[in-house]
């Protein structure tokens, strides 16, 4: 499939086509809603099988970790983005071959407790990236390009392609932006708490020593479940928005994923 770098809202001067079907076609945006279901449920169902302790262990975290936390998530997105600038085609290594580096990097994080799962943050945040940017150059879109990257983040800092789900996400279908180095540190600041608080359970997790190392490996391989899903129903909503119209494209979405329309 050849590359592709422009959608509405994406930074790109070329026109959009004159003629082109308005409404997207039905099996393809239920597969996408499937996939938003499936995502997280998947995430979730991990969180729930090691229990609901998460949340007292991150209270009874030392003060200042969460400090430490949300600013080594920030570094880790700045240090992810930064490697995303190679230029080629990504190298693929699959959906398998990204559960199996996330597992063996969460493992590791959780062997020495909380020192070194936050030492291990950055590679599973880069990782989780690394893995979005195969499904956009999937989809046809280049990875190495201004607006691919940022939608990469973008897949980090939302529930879904909705403008209003959880107000996490500036709108599927958005204004063009210039992507500069102060735009760029804004939406980081945003999605890094966001991506923080998500994370909250897999540093929770690895905080004992050793024993955190089998937690941090199922959860590193929850998260990359969960984010390659939700790469996949943002990209081909982008793909389907080259085609057809795109907020076309996002009413069927939205429809699609209301409450009792998801029938797998």
């Amino acid at each position: 499939m050849p590359p592709h770098t422009y959608v509405q809202g994406m930074d790109n001067d070329a026109p959009v086509p004159a003629l082109r079907p308005s409404e997207p076609p039905a099996e393809i945006i239920a597969a996408i809603a499937a996939r938003h279901h499936r995502a997280g449920r998947g995430v979730m169902a991990v969180v729930n099988r090691l229990g609901t302790s998460f949340e007292d262990r991150l209270q009874a975290l030392p003060e200042g970790w969460r400090n430490r936390l949300d600013g080594a998530t920030e570094a880790a997105l700045l240090r992810a983005y930064g490697l995303a600038r190679a230029g080629g085609r990504v190298p693929t290594i699959g959906g398998r071959g990204h559960v199996a580096l996330a597992s063996i990097s969460g493992a590791l994080g959780g062997l020495g407790g909380l020192p070194s799962a936050l030492a291990e943050l950055p590679v599973a945040v880069t990782l989780i990236l690394h893995q979005i940017q195969e499904v956009a150059d999937h989809y046809g879109f280049d990875p190495a390009a201004d607006p691919t990257r940022r939608e990469t983040l973008q897949v980090f800092g939302a529930g879904s392609p909705l403008a209003d789900d959880d107000g996490a996400n500036s709108a599927f279908i958005g204004a063009r932006l210039t992507f500069t180095g102060p735009a760029l540190n804004r939406m980081i600041a945003t999605i890094a708490p966001r991506l923080a608080t998500a994370l909250g359970p897999k540093l929770a997790a690895q905080a004992v020593p050793v024993l955190g190392a089998a937690a941090g490996a199922g959860l590193n391989a929850a998260y990359m479940g969960y984010y390659r899903e939700m790469a996949h129903v943002r990209f081909g909503l982008l793909r389907l928005a080259l085609d057809h119209d795109p907020l076309a494209v996002q009413d069927a979405f939205r429809r699609a994923v209301a409450p009792g329309r998801i029938a797998r």
